[in-house]
Formats: C-alpha cells, sequence, structure tokens
C-alpha cells in the first residue's frame, strides 16, 4: 500500500495539491484517509515525493508536517504558485481532479 501512496504523489501536477480521501479512493477505500496520513508522515524520500502536496478535506496544511512543519509545506506549495492564506490552499483552485 506504501508504494502505490507513493505512487500517486508523483502524478501530481506542479501547481496541484490532493487531499488525503483522494489518495485513499484511490486505494480503493475512501476511508483509509488516516492510514494515507501515517504513510506520508514516515515517506521515505522527500524530494522524490511530494507529500507537501497533500492537504485535508478543508484545504489546510499540516501542522505536523514531517519536513520541516507548516511553515516549510507553505513554502514549498508557494513555490509551485499555490497561494496558502491562513495556512490553507483554495481547493476550487488548486485541487487536483
Amino acid at each position: 500500500m506504501k508504494e502505490k501512496v507513493y505512487e500517486f504523489l508523483l502524478t501530481i501536477p506542479k501547481g496541484k495539491v490532493v487531499i488525503y480521501s483522494q489518495i485513499a479512493e484511490h486505494l480503493g477505500n475512501k476511508k483509509l484517509a488516516r492510514v494515507v496520513g501515517n504513510i506520508l508522515h514516515n515517506n521515505p524520500n522527500e524530494e522524490k515525493y511530494p507529500c507537501y502536496k497533500v492537504v485535508n478535506s478543508k484545504g489546510a496544511l499540516s501542522k505536523s508536517f514531517a519536513f520541516g512543519g507548516i511553515e516549510k509545506q507553505k513554502e514549498k506549495l508557494e513555490r509551485e504558485g499555490i497561494v496558502v492564506e491562513n495556512y490553507k490552499v483554495d481547493l476550487s483552485k488548486y485541487r487536483m481532479k
């Protein structure tokens, strides 16, 4: 399952984000969103697998982003042209369909 989660991250285009349940749904069970979060928190290679592109269902960034905290996640998203306001992204604009 871990490999499928990390492979999914590679499909997210520049300037787009996904939500945890979106990845879980891709795995076949939308209820696995928390499992996806745990897998992402243990990402073995942040540079290869862009877990910073995953936000919650309200567009909020992770307070416990594993690679430098919420500020680092914000910085990485903004480098891709994603506007982050109050540590949230506009899912209607930036969510990958």
